[in-house]
C-alpha cells in the first residue's frame, strides 16, 4: 500500500495554520454566567431571558431558559438544585441605578424536563439610585472550606459589594451587611485557590463593540471579605488590579470572567467578548484555559492549528515514527577546509527524500532527540466532522505532508496508521494544563471506557495510560517548525 502524501485537505491545513479555535455553532451571548454541566449538557445564562446550551461543550446554540429577563446573570449548582442569581435592572438604564439583585432554583437547567421549573425569585440585594452603589452584575461563589455562600454586585458607579447569602434557601442570611471590596469595576467573581480568594473584575467600557475597552483584572486576600491587592500591593478599593485577560487577535473587549474545574490541572475560564470581528463583531462566548502563574489566575491560549514537534516534558524528547534514520550529506567540520570556497546553505531534509524508506502498514511512535526531520513533524488540525469538548474541537494529528495519522490501540498504545478514518481512536483531546504544559488524550481507546493520556513511560517509550499532574510523565509542549 502507499501512502498518500499531501493533498488538497493537508494544504488547507497548512493554510490556517496559526488559527486560533474559537467556539462554533451560534455562541452568541452577553455577559454570560459561569457555564454549569446539567446531566451530560452545558449551560450559560446571559443578558435578556435566554442564554446557550452545548452537548459537548465546543459547539453552542441558543436554548437556555432563564425567567426573569434583567441583566448579567449567574449560576451554580448547589448539592442537587440548580441557584440562579441576575440584576433585575440597573446598570444605567431608564431607572438609573435603582436595582435589584435577585436569586431563584431549578432542579434542572433542561428545559424539556419535567422537574424544569424555577422557584418565585427572591431580593438579596438592592440599592435605590442615590447610594454609591449599583445592584447589578452578580456573581456567587459557594465557599469549599467553609460552605458558605457569596455574592458580590455593583458597577463602575459606586463600589463593589460582598454580601452572604443562605445556600439551603438561596435568601440574604439575616442581618448581614454588605461590605465594600471594590471600585472602578464591574461583572466581578469570587474564586477560591490554596488559602486565597480571588477577586476577578471586569475593567474597561462595554457595549460599544469592536470600540469597548473591557479587560479582566484581578486582586486577592487571605479573607473573603478583603482587602483584595493586587500583585503590586495596591488594593482593590484603590483601583488595583492585575490582569488576566485582555484584547487580542481578532476578539475584544472580555467580560464577565467564569471558573470550572475539570480535574486536577485542568481549568477553563468563561468569558465573552463584547465583539469578535470574525463574527460580525457580535458578542460572543469564549472559553480559554486558565493557568495559574505564580499563584495568579491567568488566560491560556486555545490550542492553535499548525505544524508542530511535539515534546514531552520528562526529558525534551520529541514524539517520532519508528522508522530508519536517514543520513543527511555529510558535510565538513570546520578544520581543515578551503576558506576561500564559498559558502553553500546544506538544504533541510525533506519528506521526499526518505518517505520511500518507510514502511508502509502500521508505524510505531517513540521519542528521541529532535534534529528537525520529516519523522518528528506533526501537523495538528481541527478533525472535520467531530464533535469537541469543554472549549475545544477534537484533532487529528498526523505526520506534515501526510495523511499517516496518530491512533490509539485496544493494547492501550499508540502507532500511527496509514491513512486517517475519521474513526474515535484517531481522535485526540488537547487541553492546556494549568502550568501551561499540555495534556494530550484519544477520544477512544478500543475496547476500553477507561479515560486515557498520552505518556511518556520512559527516555523512549510513549504509551496511553492515566493522566498525572504532579508527574512530568504526563505533560507535553508543542513547538512550532
Amino acid at each position: 500500500m502507499k501512502m498518500k502524501t499531501a493533498g488538497a485537505t493537508t494544504l488547507l491545513s497548512l493554510l490556517l495554520t496559526g488559527t486560533l479555535m474559537a467556539q462554533v455553532g451560534r455562541p452568541f451571548i452577553h455577559d454570560p454566567s459561569t457555564i454549569v454541566e446539567c446531566d451530560g449538557k452545558y449551560y450559560t445564562f446571559g443578558t435578556g431571558s435566554g442564554g446557550l446550551i452545548s452537548s459537548d461543550g465546543w459547539t453552542w446554540n441558543s436554548g437556555a431558559v432563564r425567567p426573569g429577563g434583567g441583566a448579567a446573570p449567574d449560576a451554580i449548582k448547589i448539592g442537587d438544585r440548580y441557584l440562579v442569581v441576575y440584576g433585575a435592572t440597573g446598570g444605567g438604564s431608564a431607572s438609573g441605578h435603582k436595582g435589584s439583585i435577585l436569586t431563584m432554583w431549578n432542579k434542572t437547567l433542561d428545559p424539556n424536563s419535567p422537574d424544569f421549573k424555577y422557584t418565585e425569585p427572591i431580593v438579596v440585594a438592592s440599592s435605590d439610585g442615590y447610594e454609591d452603589c449599583d445592584a447589578i452584575d452578580p456573581g456567587i461563589m459557594l465557599d469549599p472550606t467553609t460552605g458558605r455562600l457569596w455574592l458580590t454586585y455593583g458597577t463602575y458607579f459606586g463600589f463593589i459589594r460582598l454580601a452572604e447569602l443562605d445556600p439551603k434557601t438561596g435568601k440574604r442570611v439575616e442581618g448581614n451587611k454588605a461590605v465594600d471590596v471594590a471600585i472602578v469595576c464591574e461583572a466581578t467573581d469570587l474564586i477560591y485557590r490554596d488559602g486565597w480568594y480571588y477577586l476577578l473584575a471586569t475593567h474597561g467600557t462595554c457595549c460599544d463593540g469592536a470600540n469597548s475597552t473591557y479587560n479582566i483584572v484581578v486582586g486577592r486576600s487571605r479573607s473573603i471579605t478583603g482587602p483584595y491587592l493586587d500583585n503590586t500591593g495596591r488594593c482593590m478599593l484603590e483601583g488595583g488590579g492585575k490582569m488576566v485577560v485582555a484584547s487580542g487577535g481578532r476578539v475584544t473587549g472580555p467580560g464577565h470572567f467564569g471558573r470550572m474545574i475539570l480535574e486536577d490541572g485542568v481549568e477553563k475560564m468563561s468569558c465573552h467578548y463584547e465583539a469578535d470581528l470574525d463574527q460580525g463583531g457580535r458578542s460572543v462566548l469564549a472559553i480559554r484555559p486558565l493557568l495559574w502563574k505564580n499563584e495568579w489566575p491567568v488566560a491560556g491560549d486555545n490550542f492553535k492549528e499548525g505544524t508542530y514537534e511535539i515534546e514531552s516534558e520528562r526529558r525534551g524528547y520529541a514524539l517520532e515514527l519508528v522508522v530508519d534514520f536517514v543520513r543527511m550529506p555529510r558535510t565538513m567540520r570546520g578544520f581543515g577546509q578551503n576558506t576561500n570556497e564559498p559558502i553553500k546553505p546544506v538544504p533541510s531534509q525533506e519528506l521526499s527524500d526518505v518517505i520511500h524508506t518507510w514502511p508502509t502498514g502500521n508505524i510505531n511512535v517513540r521519542i528521541g532527540d529532535y534534529m528537525f526531520r520529516p519523522h518528528q513533524k506533526w501537523t495538528i488540525t481541527a478533525a472535520p466532522d467531530s464533535s469537541g469538548y469543554l472549549g475545544g474541537p477534537y484533532y487529528k494529528i498526523v505526520i506534515a505532508g501526510t495523511d499517516r495519522a496518530l491512533a490509539a490501540t485496544a493494547d492501550a498504545e499508540v502507532v500511527t496508521v496509514p491513512a486517517f478514518t475519521g474513526a474515535p481512536e484517531q481522535l485526540w483531546r488537547i487541553d492546556q494544563l494549568t502550568d501551561g504544559t499540555y495534556r494530550i488524550m484519544p477520544k477512544v481507546v478500543p475496547g476500553s471506557n477507561k479515560k486515557l493520556a498520552l505518556i511518556s513511560i520512559g527516555d523512549s517509550t510513549p504509551t496511553l495510560a492515566e493522566f498525572d499532574m504532579n508527574s512530568d510523565n504526563s505533560k507535553w509542549n508543542f513547538k512550532a517548525h
